[in-house]
């Protein structure tokens, strides 16, 4: 190489440099990426505090990275790139074969939890039981690492749910075995392959276990029953976002369960207001799930005037599609969120005769979740 040659090397990869950061000063600042369903990064505020401790110039090193030009576009080039190289594992997702449509599918890691906080969430959960007259049943929803397991790539490490539910199982408490009735339809849709949710079928099975749980089982209608409607076949999930990988096909989302002779409360607010089952401006946004029952709340109550009973959920996203399934059967079903809602869980039930309380949440959720603690109070 001539030394003529290097120098034109060099200045057309300074040209680059330089016409790259042209770029980004002229375009404007993005405040979120739909792609990750994230907010990015802003230019941090300066003061000699934080120059000092590192926080400014860890800042600017964030800002820069999150307001890249085409950044969305250069994720997938490296997500491909590391795809032909033999890479499996994408920011902790997996890249799986999908024997149902052939595509591919997603399927987020689980990985080793701080297994003192296991323990004690499962000792709230216990406390809960000491402190209400009501019911408490434990209902933990194997992630889709667990159940489509045998998807995973050959060798792929992912923490064992199975033996985590034989450790709840500990508590005496009853259990909603959600792990059999997934299991059981393996074979079919009940995960979306790029997010990490089950589909409104697997919810639809989770139901079926839930109210054999509750001793209702001879109440489940059968799955013939449903009107059946699919409201989006663009779903890109939280897993496509996360990945980088975004080259498989979108999912389809369908509701199964009517509206009629339901009365939907929320507050989402802080206050009462009317809601919907099924919230359907979101399914022209990139959050397509949560247009069930308009996504996270505090506190939200579906009334039945011809349903029986009562029943709480303490609740993380997965109860969202599944709720509706119980709305056709109970005169009242209570969904509340720790994350957002601070009262106590067993003076709720008993100021609203709620005679069964469902700690209700995917595996994932429950061994890493920091606000059960509220479950004690």
């Amino acid at each position: 190489m001539t030394k003529a040659y290097s120098r034109f090397l060099t200045a057309m990869f300074c040209l680059f440099l330089g016409g790259v950061l042209v770029w980004h000063i002229v375009l404007p600042d993005r405040d979120r990426s739909d792609v990750e369903n994230r907010t990015l990064e802003q230019w941090p505020e300066f003061s000699w505090e934080a120059l000092k401790d590192g926080s400014f110039t860890a800042g600017v090193e964030a800002y820069f990275a999150d307001q890249f030009p085409l950044r969305d576009q250069w994720t997938v080039v490296k997500a491909r790139a590391e795809q032909l190289i033999g890479k499996t594992e994408f920011n902790d997702i997996y890249l799986c074969d999908d024997p149902l449509y052939g595509s591919g599918t997603l399927i987020s890691k689980v990985p080793e939890p701080d297994l003192d906080l296991v323990d004690k969430n499962l000792s709230y959960v216990d406390r809960l039981q000491d402190k209400t007259s009501a019911t408490v049943h434990l209902g933990l929803i194997p992630s889709a690492a667990e159940v489509w397991k045998d998807l995973l790539p050959a060798g792929a490490p992912s923490w064992d749910q199975q033996a985590f539910l034989e450790q709840a199982a500990d508590l005496g408490l009853p259990m909603v075995d959600f792990h059999t009735a997934l299991t059981e339809h393996a074979e079919e849709y009940i995960f979306y392959r790029t997010d990490h949710h089950w589909t409104t079928r697997g919810a639809y099975y989770g139901y079926t276990a839930l109210m054999e749980a509750l001793g209702r089982g001879d109440e489940v209608r059968d799955i013939s029953s449903y009107g059946v409607e699919t409201v989006t076949d663009d779903f890109n999930g939280t897993l496509y976002s996360t990945s980088g990988i975004h080259w498989l096909e979108p999912d389809y989302m369908q509701f199964w369960v009517g509206e009629d002779g339901l009365s939907i409360t929320s507050w989402r607010s802080g206050k009462a207001e009317p809601a919907e089952l099924y919230d359907r401006s979101y399914l022209e946004a990139k959050d397509k799930y949560s247009s069930f029952l308009g996504g996270n709340q505090p506190l939200c109550v579906i009334e039945n005037a011809a349903g029986e009973g009562k029943v709480l959920l303490v609740r993380d996203s997965y109860s969202d599609a599944l709720a509706p399934f119980l709305a056709q059967d109970f005169a009242e079903v209570h969904l509340m969120d720790l994350r957002y809602y601070r009262g106590g869980v067993a003076a709720y039930a008993e100021e609203h005769g709620i005679e069964n309380i469902v700690v209700l949440q995917s595996i994932p959720n429950f061994i890493t979740d920091r606000n059960l603690v509220f479950l004690a109070q």
